[in-house]
């Protein structure tokens, strides 16, 4: 099939697992099993359904006849009454009760809500297994000093481990809201063309009970606890915008770890994996380009992007239902998950090979600390019986002429030196070097991790360790 476009979210991006969820077999096999649902449910309120039917209708829930719906739907031009009469085909028996009372957003909008709420369950899997790696990556550098940067510039240290622990942060805030979308879906459930429950009523002999009940014993039938309450034709459209933007969140986080790695690897304090094989550059063979976190953060972007789709949907729906809603979300919906599926695979396998070169940390840092250690030097001047006001004002000067040799004329930072030759301080250059030691400076830091790993993650990742333990493979 070279001859036709690809998505490169199904050729190179996302999982199998999360193809199949939005592929056309598990749509048009759950639109079978709401017929089920439907039919079980009006023969249980009493309408003149049999059991032979629902047996019917079950025994070729699995086994979809695509030629004939495809040929049908070439004729109608509908793609539900197509696989209603391709589903009669096989079902002669049943075929006259399949679709009873509905309307087709009944296996349409019902279907997209399973579809997302499964596709949210496999997004959450991922979130934490990459949440469990950045926790134990926390861990392993909790106490390893490390230049921090505040507009990317020099600013007081921080540790590699606290540094991951910001990123996990982010990830553990996408989870809660991730949490509070799944908590609150529900289906559409019956509600007719216009989401009164007309024809349903009709059906029930004028039952509003019936009518009611019908909704609440397909939700769950379907595995869910209750379907909205009020709807037009469709469920609302705020749903997918509250959906997506769940997942865009998550690209917000992933794009932001991918950026520090980047800049990281610049500095060449920390790497992503690099395979064996793997070329770098067409023309530089001796580079290593951080290929996998700038995929993230191009994936990132589209997924961002995306947000804007269910938002317009949403807000220019007309009255009870339109039809410019459905061609976006056959593409916005599906596309955004493939992408955010591929960015947990690509922030997984990354983290899971994450490289961190100490000395390197130690060297970038060691040429800056002389600059942030000028307050407690200071205060050891003073014990020693100096002036703070003069101190202070000596530090600045000899601080200025310092950065003048570093940045003018390529020298060493050789503040120390020019304070152990100010007899002002009376401090020699042993007691000085004594005040160099990285630990002293990033505060709780180690602390910090310790106590967000142990009071925060660890017991989240305890509720969840029966899906612990995933690798990601990616494809290129």
């Amino acid at each position: 099939m070279n001859d036709r476009y690809q998505s490169p979210l199904s050729e190179r991006y996302a999982s199998p697992q999360m193809q199949y969820i939005f592929s056309p077999d598990k749509k048009f096999k759950t639109w079978r099993k709401l017929w089920i649902a439907l039919a079980e449910t009006e023969k249980e309120l009493g309408l003149n359904i049999t059991q032979e039917q629902i047996d019917e209708l079950k025994a070729h829930a699995d086994h979809i006849n695509y030629d004939v719906a495809k040929e049908r739907e070439r004729l109608v031009r509908h793609d539900v009454m197509s696989h209603v009469y391709a589903y009669g085909q096989q079902c002669p028996g049943a075929k006259g009760i399949i679709h009873l009372g509905a309307t087709s957003c009944y296996v349409g909008d019902n279907t997209d809500i399973i579809i997302m709420t499964e596709a949210l369950r496999l997004v959450r899997k991922k979130l934490i297994n990459v949440m469990a790696r950045l926790a134990e990556f926390a861990e392993n550098y909790k106490n390893q000093p490390t230049l921090a940067f505040t507009h990317f510039q020099p600013a007081q240290p921080t540790t590699v481990g606290k540094r991951a622990a910001l990123w996990l942060h982010d990830l553990y805030l996408d989870l809660e809201d991730l949490d509070y979308v799944l908590s609150s879906m529900k289906l559409l459930g019956s509600k007719g063309t216009t989401g009164t429950q007309a024809s349903f009523l009709e059906l029930f002999d004028g039952d509003h009970e019936k009518c009611r009940q019908a909704d609440k014993m397909i939700a769950e039938k379907m595995g869910f606890e209750a379907c909205y309450p009020v709807s037009g034709q469709t469920y609302s459209r705020k749903i997918d915008t509250r959906v997506i933007h769940v997942l865009t969140s998550i690209a917000q986080s992933a794009h932001k770890f991918s950026n520090d790695v980047r800049l990281l690897q610049h500095l060449k304090e920390v790497e992503e994996p690099f395979e064996k094989d793997q070329i770098g550059s067409s023309a530089m063979a001796y580079k290593r380009n951080p290929m996998r976190s700038e995929r993230i953060a191009s994936l990132s972007n589209y997924v961002m992007s995306d947000i804007m789709n269910p938002m317009l949907v949403a807000s220019t729906q007309w009255f009870e239902r339109t039809l410019d809603d459905s061609a976006n979300k056959r593409l916005s919906v599906p596309e955004g998950f493939l992408a955010v599926d591929g960015i947990l695979d690509l922030y997984l396998n990354v983290v899971d090979g994450l490289v961190v070169y100490p000395k390197v940390i130690e060297k970038h840092l060691m040429a800056e600390l002389p600059f942030m250690a000028t307050e407690n030097i200071m205060m050891d001047a003073v014990k020693a019986g100096g002036d703070r006001q003069e101190l202070h004002e000596r530090i600045r000067i000899l601080s200025m002429e310092a950065g003048r040799n570093v940045k003018e004329k390529g020298l060493d930072n050789n503040l120390l030196e020019l304070i152990a030759a100010d007899p002002a301080f009376g401090l020699s250059m042993e007691e000085l070097k004594k005040a160099m030691k990285p630990e002293k400076y990033v505060g709780r830091a180690p602390q910090q991790v310790e106590e967000f790993l142990a009071e925060v993650i660890k017991p989240l990742l305890d509720e969840n360790r029966e899906i612990l333990g995933m690798t990601a493979e990616i494809a290129v």
